[in-house]
């Protein structure tokens, strides 16, 4: 047995198959040759996407990761074509559509967004996450520094693009720049979710170019889902994005209506 455990594992490094089979080779059971082969090789496959999920969770840059049970959704407004069974089965990466997240600090637009980028890695989608203030500054740095391209390389590895606490401080200009190429470079390439505290008119003070704002919220919001967390901010009232608050709450109040 010793001398066939040799032998596989030889083998295996030559097909370039994990050595764990060689292991399991020696203690998977099956009824004939045919039924063992098919259960080593089913194992086999099993041991490669965990260890590419692995890869995916641990490169992505989550801070910290949640689960869906830790999200309360229920002060959360979804679009009518949403819901949290439609996020979690990743329908907007599916359809090639962004997500923007509004609302306050602390209302859960981060726990949501790991939550849908964890389930991406587990569907095997690569997904990166970045706090943008750090994106903008890799990018500036990358510029001055000649490595701009290495970014941006590791950049296009993911599929869904997470951009975490958009606006919540001033940008460098010349990142400012280089992240509106970017994130125009991939408009219908990609999936991204970034999430916001600022409405739409005030993106202006951190980008600092009307015409390159406008064109950024334009292409964002071409294919989107606009989910709001509105907490206790009132400030959610008086922004630009008032009309789509008022027809949420105008729905809620017929919805009123009629159960009483």
């Amino acid at each position: 047995m010793g001398d066939y455990k040799a032998d596989i594992a030889l083998s295996c490094r030559k097909l370039r198959l994990s050595s764990n089979l060689a292991e399991r080779a020696m203690t998977q059971q099956g009824e004939t040759n045919q039924e063992y082969l098919c259960r080593l090789l089913e194992d086999e496959i099993a041991y490669r996407r965990e260890v590419r999920i692995t890869k995916l969770l641990n490169t992505a840059g989550f801070p910290q990761r949640y689960e869906f049970t830790q999200f309360n959704p229920r002060e959360v407004h979804f679009p009518s074509s949403v819901t949290l069974e439609g996020l979690k089965s990743l329908d907007f990466y599916r359809e090639g559509k962004n997500i923007v997240m509004y609302g306050g600090t602390g209302t859960g637009k981060t726990m949501l967004s790991i939550c849908l980028g964890i389930e991406a890695c587990q569907q095997e989608i690569p997904v990166k996450f970045y706090r943008t203030a750090s994106l903008v500054n890799q990018l500036s740095e990358g510029k001055s520094s000649g490595t701009l391209s290495r970014l941006t390389k590791k950049l296009n590895k993911a599929s869904i693009l997470i951009l975490d606490e958009f606006g919540y401080v001033p940008y460098d200009r010349t990142g400012s720049q280089l992240l509106f190429d970017y994130l125009s470079e991939i408009h219908g390439q990609k999936s991204i979710i970034l999430n916001t505290n600022l409405e739409f008119s005030r993106w202006v003070n951190i980008l600092y170019d009307e015409q390159m704002t406008a064109a950024l919220v334009g292409r964002l919001m071409h294919h989107c889902h606009l989910i709001l967390f509105p907490g206790g901010n009132n400030r959610l009232k008086e922004s630009s994005l008032n009309e789509t608050y008022q027809e949420i709450a105008a729905k809620g109040r017929t919805e009123g209506k009629q159960d009483e």
